[in-house]
Parts: structure tokens; sequence; C-alpha cells
């Protein structure tokens, strides 16, 4: 692997560690680079994101009334 790519690698781990830390603006400015554009990787992404930081998870479902 090439430097550029072994870089890429430990930034990307290291965003990903700080992710739910991150301004909105930066994360939809990362995932958006991140996705380029590729509309299967960007569900898969965002997935992911959502199942791994609390922060980006869609908010709970309200609770019957009774």
């Amino acid at each position: 692997m090439s430097d550029k790519g072994r870089f890429a690698v430990v930034i990307g781990k290291a965003a990903l560690g700080v992710w739910a830390e991150l301004p909105r603006d930066i994360q939809e400015r990362l995932f958006e680079d991140a996705v380029g554009g590729e509309e299967s990787l960007r569900q898969e992404l965002a997935v992911f994101l959502h199942d791994h930081h609390p922060r980006t998870a869609h908010p709970p479902k309200p609770a019957a009334l009774a």
C-alpha cells in the first residue's frame, strides 16, 4: 500500500473514532466527500453511521399515548 493509501486509512479510522464529536457541517462535508456520488455507498455508509453513532441515529419513535 502506498503512503497515500496508508494515510487515508489511518485518517479515516480517526475520523470514525471522533465522528459523534464533529460539528454537523463537518460530518456532512466528510460524508459527501467520502461517497463521491455513489448512491449504493451513500446508503451503506449512512446505515453504518446511524448504527454506530447515536448522535447521527434517527430519533426514537414516540411511545403510544395511554
